[in-house]
């Protein structure tokens, strides 16, 4: 009898360690932003790598891996252990438009992540320099197909969000003979225009939003589906008249494919409790980001199909593609 006694409470022993392998977090969580520190995408998953540490019992570390335009940080998610942890902030570059921008890309936006759930968006802004007589979005382009080949655009350089709702909005009124100025990032690009050496942009609002209050740009119309909680009076394209327009940079969380669903289920759940706490929700509207209102793993992974539909053809239609 003793000796069966014991043997039990060896077994035991030996499935202590065990046990305590498989729970999940047992070490820190590692968050790869494929952008710089300092940027939008770096801001947001400080925010709320801040907030999910509290929930998950573990730290979530943010790991900056910047380059080709977050294709490295992506792809880095995309080949790490499906464990839960290795985590990635994903954008609408890096998941929806780099698909069709570049030549390759060394990850697939579907096969190789899992979603784990959509974080919030920075909606867009067609904005103008105050010496443009045009009031609304149809004033602008009567003005510019009225004066062909003397109005120009920026953007923060080719194939960014900025180029690519410009030329989805040039294919929406069958086309206008406006030229693009590509600028590298939108400090200079928003200089030039307060400077009214350009017309007009279509820019995020963290970059937008001072000028706007300071009475230097005038915003036309929000590419958000929804008015945007920074400038609530202001119409979206659809309301405009542009029904089905949408130009918004979003952000959502993706873990390596094959990370099994209870550990989605537990880091999509830090995520949802993150996103709902009033405190890390102004905090994302005070740098100009909406946080998400539906943020379960399968409205990203929809989401993610539908927005991956939507921008090759307009990528395609810029004609632009990148090494």
């Amino acid at each position: 009898m003793m000796k069966r006694f014991l043997a039990v409470l060896l077994g035991v022993a030996v499935a202590m360690p065990a046990l305590a392998q498989d729970k999940f977090p047992s070490k820190p969580i590692r968050m790869i932003v494929p952008f710089a520190v300092g940027g939008p995408s770096d801001i947001v998953a400080r925010i709320l790598g801040a907030r999910m540490t509290e929930s998950l019992g573990q730290q979530v570390i943010v790991d900056n891996r910047a380059g080709a335009g977050g294709k490295l940080g992506s792809e880095a998610v995309a080949k790490s252990p499906p464990d839960g942890y290795t985590l990635g902030l994903a954008t609408v570059s890096t998941h929806s438009i780099n698909p069709s921008l570049y030549k390759t890309i060394g990850y697939d936006p579907v096969k190789d992540f899992e979603p784990v759930g959509l974080i919030g968006d920075i909606p867009l802004l067609l904005s103008v320099h105050k010496s443009v007589a045009a009031k609304n979005v149809k004033e602008l382009i009567a003005l510019i197909k009225a004066s062909p080949g003397k109005f120009s655009y920026g953007s923060p350089g080719l194939g960014s969000m900025g180029h690519l709702c410009n030329e989805a909005l040039k294919t929406r009124v069958g086309g206008m003979d406006v030229a693009h100025v590509p600028y590298r990032g939108g400090g200079q690009m928003m200089n030039d225009l307060v400077a009214g050496q350009i017309p007009m942009v279509f820019e995020g609002t963290p970059t937008s939003l001072p000028q706007i209050e300071a009475g230097a740009i005038r915003p036309l119309a929000s590419g958000s589906v929804t008015r945007t909680r920074s400038l609530p009076d202001l119409p979206t394209m659809r309301e405009e008249g542009f029904e089905g327009f949408e130009c918004s940079a979003w952000f959502g969380l993706f873990a390596p494919a094959k990370t099994p669903a209870p550990i989605i289920a537990q880091l999509n759940a830090a995520l949802t409790t993150a996103l709902k706490d009033p405190v890390v929700a102004q905090r994302m509207r005070d740098v100009g980001v909406d946080p998400a209102t539906d943020s379960t793993a399968a409205t990203l992974g929809t989401f993610l199909k539908a927005d991956l539909a939507k921008w090759g053809p307009i990528v395609q239609a810029a004609g632009v593609q990148l090494d």
